[in-house]
C-alpha cells in the first residue's frame, strides 16, 4: 500500500494498455463481484471509507493498492492510512482523495483525479484534467448503483470506465 508519497511504479511496454482498478466506499462490505472486476489490475486505488484493515489485505492480494482514509476510517488502524495520495503508472499521473469538495491544490498538475465520498459514479473531464469516482463499492445507499471502476492507461493517454455491479 503507498504510504501517501508520490510512488511511480515502473513503465511497461507502452503498446499494451495498462488497467488500474478503482474502488471507493466499500464500508466494510468487499463484495466478491468487486474482486471478480479487480482482478488481473496492476494497481489498485481505493478512494476511501474502507470500514476495516481486511478490505485492503484483501485487495492486496491482488495488485498493490494505493488507499486513502475516508470521513468514516476513524478507527485506530485508520491513523497510518493518509488522507490523500498520489501515484503515477507510466506517464501518468494520479492524485487520490476521498472527498473530492476538499480539493485544494491545483488539479491541472496530474492528468487524473480519484475521489469518492457521495457514492455517485462519475467520469468527466474538466479543463484537461479526468475527474473519476467510481461510486459505492460496499452497502447500497439510497437508489445509488453498487460499482467500481478502471483506468486503461497507453502512454499518456487515460480512459475510464465504471462497471455497475450486478447484485
Amino acid at each position: 500500500m503507498s504510504n501517501g508519497r508520490f510512488r511511480a511504479l515502473p513503465s511497461s511496454d507502452k503498446t499494451v494498455p495498462r488497467r488500474v482498478g478503482l474502488i471507493s466506499d466499500t464500508h466494510g462490505l468487499l463484495r466478491p463481484e468487486a474482486l471478480e472486476f479487480l482482478r488481473g489490475a496492476e494497481h489498485i486505488i481505493h478512494a476511501g471509507d474502507i470500514g476495516n484493515p481486511e478490505i485492503l489485505e484483501e485487495l492486496g492480494a491482488l495488485a498493490p493498492v494505493t488507499a486513502v482514509r475516508g470521513n468514516n476510517d476513524r478507527d485506530r488502524w485508520a491513523v497510518r492510512i493518509p488522507a490523500t495520495a498520489m501515484v503515477k503508472i507510466g506517464s501518468v499521473s494520479i492524485y487520490v482523495l476521498h472527498n473530492l469538495a476538499e480539493l485544494d491544490l491545483d488539479a491541472s498538475k496530474f492528468h487524473v483525479v480519484v475521489s469518492g465520498h457521495s457514492h455517485k459514479p462519475v467520469v468527466k473531464e474538466v479543463d484537461g484534467v479526468l475527474y473519476v469516482n467510481p461510486g459505492s463499492a460496499g452497502p447500497r445507499r439510497f437508489t445509488l448503483p453498487i460499482a467500481v471502476g478502471e483506468l486503461r492507461i497507453s502512454g499518456e493517454a487515460v480512459r475510464a470506465r465504471i462497471h455497475g455491479l450486478r447484485i
